[in-house]
């Protein structure tokens, strides 16, 4: 799981990135909402962790500029503001959960990784691109309509790939996605990964830029 973290305490931001990366969970970390925008911008992300008082203007500023790009986002409200007044705000506005402080790191990933079932729930459960048909819960896929075997994390590929709508995913993001920080893997198994999944669907079913990293090759239906 990729996390971007929105907090402008110098002090609390850097126990959430410890507490969180210690228990699994890759965080990147933005002290305003301009960061946390340009952030979101450039880089692909499994969730949001957004405190509301930040130094150029209110969270839920941030939290409408991102929804109105990609509305599917999972955003947690972690803020010191306790009033229900501002519980509603925040749901209101788009946040799928709301966190008060001082609050305990392991809730603060449990919640996240709550977040993250009910958004894979949600997700998709047929993927058409090109000629491409894959239905990731099933693992069954195919071509212009005819069966092709992908392995299980062959079809994990293909699917956060498309769960980007186009966006890019550097190789230390999809590495993230594919197998998080706690699990050993060979440096090349990506790229082994990346390399069986063309082979079997075509080269140009995975885009590759320098300095961008990977994309879905196929327009999604």
């Amino acid at each position: 799981m990729r996390v971007l973290l929105v907090e402008d305490d110098a002090l609390i931001a850097s126990g959430i990135v410890a507490g969180l990366e210690a228990l699994g969970i890759a965080v990147e970390h933005a002290a305003s909402g301009l960061a946390a925008v340009s952030a979101h911008a450039e880089n692909t992300f499994d969730a949001l962790v957004l405190d509301l008082g930040l130094p150029d203007g209110d969270g839920l500023g941030v939290l409408a500029n991102i929804r109105a790009v990609e509305p599917e986002v999972p955003v947690l409200i972690l803020t010191a503001r306790d009033a229900i007044e501002h519980r509603i705000a925040g749901l209101n506005g788009g946040a799928d959960d709301y966190m008060v402080k001082p609050f305990d790191l392991r809730e603060l990933s449990a919640r996240l990784h709550a977040l993250m079932r009910r958004a894979q729930g949600r997700a998709a459960q047929v993927i058409e691109a090109g000629p491409l048909r894959l239905e990731p819960a099933s693992g069954l896929a195919w071509l212009d309509g005819e069966p092709v075997e992908l392995s299980r994390k062959e079809v994990d590929l293909l699917a956060h790939l498309a769960s980007t709508r186009g966006r890019w995913l550097t190789p230390d993001m999809l590495h993230e996605r594919m197998y998080g920080l706690s699990e050993r893997v060979n440096s090349n198994a990506l790229n082994v990964h990346i390399h069986n999944v063309r082979r079997k669907l075509g080269c140009e079913v995975i885009q590759t830029a320098r300095g961008l990293g990977y994309r879905l090759g196929w327009k999604l239906s």
